[in-house]
């Protein structure tokens, strides 16, 4: 199982002192740092106007941290594909693959906040049509050995390919998924699959209820399963007062984050998001001493060890970890990647034994 690098950029908080400048500029060398960690990749979210988040543009970033990596894979978490045209995506990820060498592992979806879609004039409530045909054109463009026409509810043109193409083929692609719909998109499209493991445990019951659903849809579109990634927001701590500090940070990120950007109100919501209903009310109950493995890896090396053993043995390929969620500090931040890296990553075979050797 291999272990990456991963933030959704929350910055959200109420009387935050931090910039948002400084936070975007502290992601990149925690990539950066990642890459000599020997992880083995580096996902970065896409939000705007700090509803949740605040690195817009996940690409730009992924290519500064490119020019000074030499092995880090590059992934959006995700690029929410509804908000561009998806001829300028397949172009801006064929360039990144290009000039990083076939680095990138490209990953789409379709968000879940209609304040981020009311500036760019996107329809919020048709976004699953938006998103499946922009997927699917995204596909197209990196495949074709030539100029291709289409015309889509959404989208049409006509003669168009783009340049450069992508060294990768195919281009490894995923699907973030919160709902079936996302599962299903995914093994039509042949495309590997990223789950938050508390959305799965509110969905599906566990993991490895979502890893059969997403293989037996694979099976039935005569696609051959991809591979399995899920996040994990990552806490350790050693005393009392430890825990204490990180699971208050995790809740606190629950509550002035996630919960103001979700779809909770069942009046409201489109149809497809009507699950995040019942989520958001779950967030508003949870209390500290809730926090379990079903979302959150907390405690000591071995505590995570024992944690990512059961998502090693659901079918899970890599785990992409949550370090700078909840105001934690740049340098902590740091000394937690290097710890895991150290006590929990030799623990599970992968490339990162290789990397960290060298």
């Amino acid at each position: 199982m291999e272990f990456g690098y991963f933030t959704l950029s929350d910055n959200h908080y109420e009387n935050n002192p931090r910039d948002a400048n400084q936070f975007v500029s502290d992601i990149a060398a925690e990539a950066i740092y990642a890459d000599q960690l020997g992880m083995h990749s580096a996902w970065i979210g896409e939000h705007h106007f700090n509803s949740l988040g605040v690195l817009s543009c996940p690409d730009l970033v992924l290519a500064y941290i490119a020019a000074r990596t030499k092995h880090i894979r590059l992934a959006p978490a995700v690029t929410v594909t509804p908000l561009h045209n998806p001829i300028r995506v397949a172009e801006q990820w064929a360039t990144l693959d290009l000039l990083s060498g076939g680095r990138v592992d490209f990953a789409a979806g379709r968000g879940y906040d209609a304040r981020e879609y009311a500036p760019f004039h996107v329809d919020f409530a048709d976004n699953q049509g938006i998103f499946e045909e922009g997927m699917e054109v995204i596909q197209k463009l990196w495949a074709a050995p030539d100029r291709i026409s289409h015309h889509g509810k959404h989208y049409q043109f006509d003669d168009v390919r783009i340049t450069p193409k992508p060294i990768q083929t195919p281009m490894p692609a995923y699907i973030g998924s919160f709902s079936k719909p996302s599962i299903e998109l995914a093994a039509r499209l042949g495309y590997g699959l990223i789950v938050a493991p508390f959305a799965a445990a509110m969905s599906y019951g566990g993991l490895k209820q979502v890893a059969d659903l997403y293989n037996e849809t694979c099976i039935k579109h005569g696609r051959k399963p991809g591979r399995l990634m899920c996040s994990y927001f990552t806490h350790f701590y050693d005393t009392p007062a430890q825990e204490k500090a990180q699971r208050d940070r995790q809740i606190r990120y629950y509550k002035e984050c996630v919960i103001p950007a979700l779809p909770g109100d069942a009046a409201t919501a489109p149809p497809s998001y009507k699950y995040f209903v019942d989520m958001v009310a779950r967030l508003h109950k949870v209390q500290p001493e809730m926090l379990s493995d079903n979302s959150v890896l907390l405690g000591n090396s071995q505590q995570i060890t024992d944690s990512l053993k059961k998502v090693e043995a659901a079918g899970f390929s890599e785990v992409i970890l949550y370090f700078n969620v909840g105001m934690k500090p740049h340098n902590q931040v740091k000394e937690e990647m290097d710890r895991f890296m150290r006590e929990v990553a030799p623990q599970f075979q992968g490339k990162h034994q290789q990397r960290r050797a060298a």
